[in-house]
């Protein structure tokens, strides 16, 4: 019996990154407990997994390769990911209910995440979706819920940087209008972790349907918004409560954004300097650059220094 938990689309997906010439017997033992229990493949060792397949170690490895991933934590951490993905709030909880002070926890999972970001992406990734957005006459980027914040962030810096770029969080019937505008010049990033909302599925296929470039940052991308995108860059995002963490969500669009100003410094620098004018303009800003009286004073001279 498949455990409780899974979408109609888990499966599928683990099946359709099955070689053309099939699996060993072995290794379709290994998929079969996948499929049938994703839980326990989510959370538990490589030994334990070969213990329910009965199987080895290494084949639980050849196994995960032979489904394009680099080995077993790979497939793990995406595996997991979709897992999640299939629970509601409460369900996410009770999974981490018996996590030690969280707090720390919360900052050793982050740290994780963020060592699995570095060790994933390659600067070509990053690149690609820099160029792209250099190259676009406007970027429109879909953000909801809590990891709106990550969104609002790349939108922020991108326009710093010198690009027309919008983060679109305000909800559907602004999403619709944004949409209807996109053509072949513009480009389109889906973020979103953890259940993915329809309406940025529907998003995304439209703006591939009206010829713009599309990209998502997703920590499980189902079919749908897989199929509608020109590349998925994966994000791990679990968090150890109720909410996805968006740490290395936050330093990818961070990263993006660094190699989009090194696209075209000048016009990089010129946004930047207007923009600093902009502010002193509008007197934003508590202390200004250049405020502050950085002489450096003179030592006394003679007996010392007098006290009127």
């Amino acid at each position: 019996m498949t455990e409780t938990g899974t979408d109609d689309g888990f499966e599928a997906w683990l099946r359709d990154r099955t070689p053309e010439r099939g699996l060993r017997p072995k290794s379709a033992a290994v998929l079969e407990v996948l499929v049938s229990q994703p839980r326990r493949a989510s959370f538990g060792s490589t030994a334990e997994l070969a213990q329910l397949a009965g199987v080895n170690v290494a084949t639980v490895t050849r196994t995960a390769q032979a489904l394009g991933f680099a080995g077993w934590p790979a497939l793990q951490q995406e595996l997991r990911a979709r897992y999640m993905s299939s629970l509601s709030a409460p369900q996410v909880a009770e999974e981490h209910r018996d996590v030690d002070s969280p707090g720390s926890a919360s900052l050793r999972r982050d740290l994780d995440s963020l060592a699995l970001l570095n060790r994933r992406f390659a600067e070509d990734e990053i690149r690609q979706v820099a160029e792209a957005v250099a190259g676009a006459r406007r970027t429109v980027v879909i953000a909801d819920g809590s990891y709106a914040a990550v969104g609002i962030a790349f939108a922020h810096n991108a326009r710093l940087a010198g690009y027309d770029v919008h983060a679109i969080t305000a909800g559907d019937a602004e999403l619709a209008n944004a949409t209807a505008k996109l053509s072949s010049e513009d480009v389109l990033i889906a973020i979103s972790f953890w259940r993915l909302y329809e309406s940025t599925v529907l998003a995304a296929n439209e703006a591939k349907a009206r010829g713009a470039r599309a990209f998502a940052i997703t920590d499980a991308a189902s079919p749908a918004l897989a199929g509608a995108v020109e590349q998925v860059l994966m994000v791990p995002a679990e968090g150890v409560t109720f909410f996805p963490s968006l740490t290395a969500g936050m330093s990818l669009v961070q990263a993006i954004v660094a190699q989009l100003a090194a696209v075209d410094p000048v016009r990089t620098g010129e946004s930047i300097e207007a923009a600093e004018a902009m502010w002193s303009r509008f007197d934003l800003l508590h202390r200004r650059p250049g405020s502050a009286d950085r002489t450096v004073p003179k030592r006394p001279t003679g007996g010392g220094v007098s006290a009127g």
